[in-house]
């Protein structure tokens, strides 16, 4: 049996994952197919039409941002 002190950073990172893409899919895919949920934040989000895939497409444009800086930061410091 696991206990508290085996919870590492590892695992958080996994949860944070794992709940980021069920409000993503949620706010994304499943706010137009189901009834208002009485949870604010939720309900904002299923109604904005716009800036509910500002926050879900930040993540992969920041990941290929650090990714292309640091590719070109290795061409530079190994030129």
């Amino acid at each position: 049996m696991a206990r508290l002190s085996d919870f590492n950073s590892g695992h958080l990172i996994i949860l944070l994952s794992i709940s980021f893409f069920v409000f993503g899919s949620y706010a994304v895919l499943f706010s137009a197919f189901v009834p208002s949920t009485g949870i604010t934040v939720l309900d904002m989000i299923a109604r904005d039409t716009h800036y509910k895939y500002f926050f879900i497409l930040l993540v992969p444009t920041t990941s290929y941002f650090v990714i292309a800086n640091w590719v070109g930061w290795q061409y530079f410091r190994n030129s």
